[in-house]
């Protein structure tokens, strides 16, 4: 299955005054690129949840961030008395340093929500947090993984129409490619009919080498290729194991033959469909990148 290596994840879960809140996004990345943002308590737990993302995620630039707040309550609430006097002491010294007048109420109001300053009992209760937090890190991963599959689909879709432009304009260049070769005949053989008198010319010789040239202008095969590139890419993009990487490699192969069109075409007219086809591709790929 298709899948994107953008997705977002957001998880809120509470259980006994614990509040963890995790967050989730990812973006294109050539590897497994991850950084994470955790409270203090679960600092310890990093490598576990990292192991986490690892066998959930295959690819991608991914930012975690773990909120963790607690319900205070008459019951179970601790003061720090002595690192909040030590807080007050400290920032009324440095207020009449510098000459500020300070509301010390707002102050004491200010120092009692540092999280150092309050305690609660379920901060020691530290694998009950980490419990709801892997519950919540599980779940952001999962709804990650579910936003990457559903951008999956809508590239997959742009990826069929973009494709289907570059074989209609394929189909375009027919008409002028009939005429173009029947032209390029006459303009030279005209310019040798304007040099006879001049320049000894060797009719056979002539002959070879104007079908040596008229040979080499000749597109077939880079339109044969082109269309099976394009069929194969369709047919990867609709295989449940398709891979950006592999899809990128595709779309190489198509923009060679699509350069080759255009550097052969001799044509003014052939030449701006190219133009379209080259625009087309650089949105596929472009695309690709994102893909896992």
């Amino acid at each position: 299955m298709m899948k994107s290596m953008t997705g977002y994840g957001k998880v809120a879960k509470s259980r006994n005054g614990i509040n963890i809140e995790v967050e989730i996004r990812s973006l294109n990345s050539k590897s497994l690129d991850v950084h994470t943002k955790m409270p203090l308590s679960l600092s310890d737990k990093d490598l576990e949840v990292r192991a986490m993302i690892a066998a959930g995620l295959e690819r991608g630039k991914v930012d975690l961030t773990i909120t963790l707040t607690t319900d205070a309550t008459e019951d179970n609430l601790r003061i720090n008395e002595k690192l909040l006097q030590a807080y007050f002491k400290k920032m009324v010294d440095i207020s009449s340093q510098l000459g500020v007048q300070i509301d010390q109420s707002l102050l004491l109001t200010t120092l009692l929500r540092f999280p150092d300053v309050q305690r609660t009992d379920q901060e020691e209760s530290h694998e009950e947090e980490w419990e709801i937090a892997r519950e919540a890190v599980a779940e952001a991963i999962e709804q990650l993984e579910g936003f990457r599959i559903q951008e999956g689909q809508n590239l997959k879709t742009d990826f069929h129409k973009r494709v289907e432009l570059i074989l209609s304009y394929l189909a375009e260049i027919e008409p002028f490619e009939k005429n173009r070769i029947g032209s390029i005949r006459e303009k030279i053989l005209q310019r040798f009919e304007e040099l006879k008198g001049i320049v000894d010319l060797d009719p056979n010789r002539l002959e070879q080498e104007l079908i040596y040239y008229i040979e080499k202008l000749d597109i077939t095969e880079e339109k044969v290729r082109l269309r099976n590139h394009c069929k194969y890419f369709i047919e990867n993009i609709d295989t449940e194991e398709s891979t950006g990487k592999k899809l990128g490699f595709i779309a190489q192969e198509m923009g060679r033959e699509i350069n080759t069109l255009g550097s052969k075409a001799n044509d003014a007219e052939i030449q701006k469909i190219v133009v379209k086809m080259k625009d087309e591709l650089e949105k596929i790929k472009e695309q690709v990148l994102n893909i896992l």
